[in-house]
This record gives C-alpha cells, structure tokens and sequence, in this order.
C-alpha cells in the first residue's frame, strides 16, 4: 500500500504539537459517536506556531478566564434549579471513577445540593472498578442508579462496532452519554451536570466557552434507522431476533422532549478549573477511590480509565486507526498540567504507547465472540497506510512519531 493513502480523511501530513505531544490525526469528540467509517474525520486544530488547540485552550484556563466568577455563575445555576421537597436537583452521570467522583461529591457538599448519580454499566467490571464503584456510594455518601443494558445485545453491538468500526466502545459511549438527559427527562430533574467536556482536549478552542451539551447530536428522526456498531437496528431486528423495545436504552430523548421539559446538560468543567490529577486525589480523599495497584497496560497511569476490561482496546483501537495510543492520551493532558515536561512524555510515549494490552485479551475475544486471528485481520485492515508500514521483520511500526524516529523520520 502507498503510504501517500490516508483513510478517515485525516490529514495526510503527520504533524506534532511543540508543546505537547499530541498529533494532528486526533479527532474531535465529536468522532466518538459517528458510526460511518468513512466519514471524514474532524481533527485537532494546530495554529501557525505549531501548537494544538488542547494546548492553546489550556492557555485560556491559566490566564484569560476568571474562575471565581464562573464559580459565582455555578452558584447562581444551582440556586436555579434547587429544590426544598427533599427530592433530586440533578443527575451527574458516571461510573464513580475519579471525575465522577469529584463532580457529584463536591456538587452535593460544597455546593449543597441533592444529585442522583447514574451509571451506565462497563462491559466487563474490574475487580478495582466494581471497588471504586461501591466506595463512591457507601464512602462517598451519594445516590446512584445502575442501568445495565441487554447484555446479549450490548455484546452483539460491541462485536458489530469492532468488526465494521474498529471501535469497540461506541455502542457503551452512546449509552454513557444519552444516560444523563434520559434519566432527567424521566424522574423529572431539569440539571444534568456532566463532569470535563470531551471538546477541552480535541475540538476549537471556541467549543470550551459554551457550559451546555448541543442536544442537538441526540436527534433521532426514525430509531429504526440508527447505526449502531455500523449496522442499522431495523437490519438487526429483522436478522438477530429482536424487537425495537430492546433497543430503548440506545434511543435518545429528542431535543424538543428536553426542551419541553426543560432539562439543561452542562459541564462542571466549564465553571470550575479542571485537573484531572488534582480530580484524582479529591477523590481518594473524599469517596475512597483507589487506584489501581499496577499501571495500565498501554500506559504508565494508574488511575484512569481503569473500571472496564475492555476500556484497553478502545485505546489499542484509536492507535491503529490514529497512530494514537493511551501513553500520548495521559502525557499530553499531564504535560498542559504541569506534571510532566514534554521530553518526560516523548519519554513515555516511546515506552509504553504501543504496549499490547495482554492482560484480559482473551476475556475480550470471548466477548466479542471472535478469534484472535479475526482480531488481528481486522486491526491491521484499519490501519491507515500514511501512518503505518512494515519493517524489515514485517513488524508494523509508525512512519511517523513524535520522538522523530519513525520508519520513515
């Protein structure tokens, strides 16, 4: 293949950030929810000093934005949507992870009000994670809803999005962000307060000064004709067996039903200064998290990301498909915070960012139903041929990374 061919129309110069180490094949969040492969691809935004739009949002936080009138503003949010009958103020999705853990701990004591929390169940439960999960209740004094899926159909969805997407966490991701206003919209709560927004790390430095979610994404004319692990439902109902009921926990509230209900989904992150590691010890401090006793495979952290088996291969995933593994993930974000320097994290990177993650490979293929044989013809058919070649050994590595030692630097 010629290594001028790019696929997912992603920029077919490969580029890095001279602040971080992020490459300019990062796509927006946006990408995490579309399910047509060959949709062109929005990726991070670098300006004409080479530095990304993660790095130059970063910029804004340090300097141009005045945190205590945010907070006054999240006061002000708050005493809008308080209650005095002793029921629920807000929902706050997650699955008692760090951010999660800070967002709804630090929401009901220091802001006074009443959250349910709502979680979207992981595919697989970690043994930490299952941990942290219980802890973020019983230690961290919250209330909380577990919504688990179909679980023979949530496994179906996730073999169809990894043989047809490469992306093994569509199906949960859709879930995990559709849970929020669905439950709002159920029990009759108007605040939904997710945690970062997504868009602080890949999208316009523009999209971080809106507090709200477009609700817009959710809108769905027909259900029936929602692609969902790159297959339509209607083609799954009439091939597998099922009916449309057993798809509602996929099916978005409309806009217009939030709208009419007057349900608004906002960022904490938007009002309050987010770091991600000072999240991490807020919350072993205040909901008895743990991290975990080994690093993450594919990375050197030890408390992100760590409640779900298969949240390793989302990673390897996004490596194949944007030269981009986990290692990249956590240094960048660390580098912008001030906890590690840019050569510490090229460092990183060389070292862990295409490490295989081995540990519950074969509970994932047993999950997904597939071989390893399949997985590795499947992986290798998405690489995309202007990042990826083969050595002298036949070994894929990167033409391009960011130490500038790649097969073809």
């Amino acid at each position: 293949m010629s290594s001028d061919q790019t696929y997912y129309g992603l920029p077919a110069e490969v580029k890095f950030c001279k602040r971080c180490v992020i490459s300019n094949q990062r796509p927006s969040s946006t990408v995490e929810f579309k399910s047509n492969i060959k949709d062109k691809k929005e990726t991070i935004d670098f300006d004409e000093h080479g530095i990304c739009s993660a790095c130059r949002y970063h910029d804004e936080k340090e300097v141009n934005i005045d945190w205590k009138q945010r907070e006054d503003t999240l006061m002000k949010l708050c005493d809008k949507f308080r209650k005095d009958d002793g029921t629920y103020d807000m929902i706050i999705p997650g699955s008692g992870g760090k951010d999660s853990a800070f967002t709804s701990h630090i929401m009901k004591y220091k802001y006074g009000m009443n959250p349910l929390t709502v979680t979207w169940a992981p595919h697989l439960y970690t043994n930490i994670g299952w941990k942290n999960f219980n802890n973020w209740m019983h230690e961290g004094g919250l209330d909380n809803i577990l919504y688990t899926p179909n679980g023979k159909l949530h496994r179906l969805l996730t073999k169809f999005a990894f043989h047809n997407l490469l992306h093994p966490f569509q199906p949960f991701i859709i879930g995990q962000r559709i849970i929020g206003p669905a439950m709002a919209a159920r029990y009759g709560v108007k605040l939904v307060m997710y945690g970062e927004n997504q868009a602080e790390y890949g999208n316009k430095v523009d999209a971080n000064n809106i507090p709200t979610m477009n609700t817009e994404f959710f809108s769905v004319e027909d259900p029936l004709e929602m692609s969902l692990g790159g297959v339509k439902m209607k083609d799954i109902i009439k091939d597998y067996g099922y009916k449309k009921a057993d798809f509602a926990p996929y099916i978005p509230v409309s806009p217009e039903e939030l709208h009419a209900k007057g349900v608004e989904v906002h960022y904490l992150g938007y009002y309050l200064k987010w770091d991600p590691q000072e999240c991490y010890y807020y919350a072993v401090e205040n909901t008895g998290f743990s991290s975990n006793t080994e690093r993450t495979e594919g990375s050197y952290s030890k408390y992100s990301s760590i409640d779900d088996k298969i949240d390793p291969f989302h990673y390897f995933t996004t490596l194949a498909k944007f030269g981009i593994g986990r290692a990249t993930y956590d240094a960048a974000q660390e580098i912008r915070n001030g906890k590690i320097t840019r050569e510490e994290g090229q460092f990183l990177v060389k070292k862990f960012d295409q490490e295989f993650p081995h540990k519950f490979f074969t509970e994932f293929l047993e999950y997904i139903d597939t071989s390893e044989e399949e997985f590795n013809r499947i992986v290798d058919k998405f690489r995309s041929p202007h990042l990826w070649g083969k050595n002298e050994q036949g070994e894929w590595k990167l033409r391009h990374n960011v130490n500038n030692d790649g097969l073809d630097d």
